[in-house]
């Protein structure tokens, strides 16, 4: 999934994971440890690929909209995704900035392995934690191939390194164009434990060989 948003915040940038039917990235920059993204996984490996429509159901430390307070959990790797209602349950990969300054990709030959940004939040701690997986590859359908499918109030969880499980309900779903990516929304710290579920979405366009958007789940610690 790739995503070139208009917003060129400050700090460093980085990439992050490719996506369904082809390859794609991420690219991400951030504050301290609040992660903006600048464009989503690039270039897509891919013969014809299933393209995902979309669908929909600063930087500042304060929410845009109020909700009850949880309380976060402290910092912890995380192990597992599990998604019940799209089957997903899948182990993490960290995610780091390579010699090009993005984020490195989860590996495209493991169609079932999603990739966290390692030096930002950790799933359940305080802010906003980033999640990448592909919605395809070259060979078949991947880990986010359904995340389309999530709705304010599905449910999910990420097991921890620590022994606990944080769970996480969705509250927002939505699919933005890559040449307009609203980095603030989707990337800027929150106060409250948050989770961003990333992946490519829209048409795939043969000529760059990406997808034309990027689809980010919105979900929050309960």
């Amino acid at each position: 999934m790739a995503a070139d948003p208009s917003a060129t915040p400050p700090a460093e940038r980085a990439t992050a994971g490719q996506h369904p039917g082809r390859g794609g990235r991420v690219t991400l920059w951030g504050v301290a440890i609040v992660i903006i993204a600048v464009s989503v996984f690039g270039e897509h490996q891919g013969s014809d690929g299933i393209s995902q429509t979309s669908r929909s159901p600063g930087p500042t430390a304060t929410p845009t909209r109020t909700h009850q307070a949880t309380r976060p959990l402290p910092r912890s790797t995380p192990v597992r995704l599990l998604i019940p209602k799209i089957s997903v349950d899948a182990p993490f990969t960290p995610l780091s900035i390579g010699a090009s300054g993005q984020l490195e990709p989860p590996p495209a030959a493991d169609t079932n392995l999603v990739g966290w940004y390692a030096e930002g939040v950790s799933p359940g701690e305080q802010g906003t934690s980033i999640v990448a997986g592909h919605v395809d590859t070259a060979t078949s359908a991947a880990v986010f191939a359904n995340l389309y499918e999530l709705r304010p109030g599905d449910r999910f969880s990420i097991d921890r390194a620590d022994g606990r499980t944080a769970e996480f309900i969705v509250h927002d779903a939505e699919t933005f164009p890559k040449d307009d990516f609203p980095d603030e929304r989707v990337y800027a710290d929150t106060a409250r434990p948050e989770v961003r579920l990333i992946t490519c979405a829209g048409n795939y366009d043969h000529a760059v060989k990406d997808y034309t958007e990027n689809l980010v789940v919105f979900a929050h610690l309960v």
